[in-house]
């Protein structure tokens, strides 16, 4: 693990994320909103880190989630379409710092230098019941393998 990358996981006690990396929840808003899945907080937002070899497997938030690139990088961010017909790559660096996913796009990424440390903020807010794991669809897992073979490793 790079020295940075570690001292940022222990000074911002990141813990380890389900979908890879490590996490730590930095707000989530007093205020809620109501949606088609119930009320939910009207933002969220968490400190990520990868670093090289790990990796946010594909996965699909029932919000919009915006990634911000703050130190390291640069990060592969894949997103692909809802109806799966899609796919996209974007890459956060020094010119490019944000994107947003829409919501109910699915998603992946992985650092492409050493590290790569994000946030990344969901509005309505992001709760685990509005969070689906790619390797848990088929429908997906197909898509991928019609799209882009080489993004199975990142299931």
């Amino acid at each position: 693990m790079p020295e940075r990358a570690q001292a940022l996981i222990d000074r911002l006690k990141l813990k380890p994320h389900p979908e890879g990396g490590h996490y730590a929840e930095l707000y989530r808003s007093q205020q809620t909103v109501a949606t088609a899945r119930g009320e939910r907080r009207g933002l969220t937002t968490i400190d990520f880190l990868l670093v090289r070899g790990e990796r946010s497997a594909w996965h699909r938030v029932r919000s919009c989630e915006v990634w911000h690139l703050l130190e390291g990088g640069p990060l592969a961010l894949w997103q692909l379409s809802p109806d799966l017909q899609t796919i996209e790559q974007v890459v956060l660096d020094a010119d490019c710092r944000r994107h947003v996913v829409p919501a109910d796009w699915w998603q992946t990424a992985e650092p492409m230098g050493e590290f790569a440390y994000c946030g990344a903020t969901v509005g309505p807010g992001f709760e685990f019941e509005d969070f689906g794991f790619g390797r848990d669809d088929a429908a997906l897992r197909s898509a991928i393998g019609r799209l882009a073979p080489d993004l199975h490793r990142l299931l």
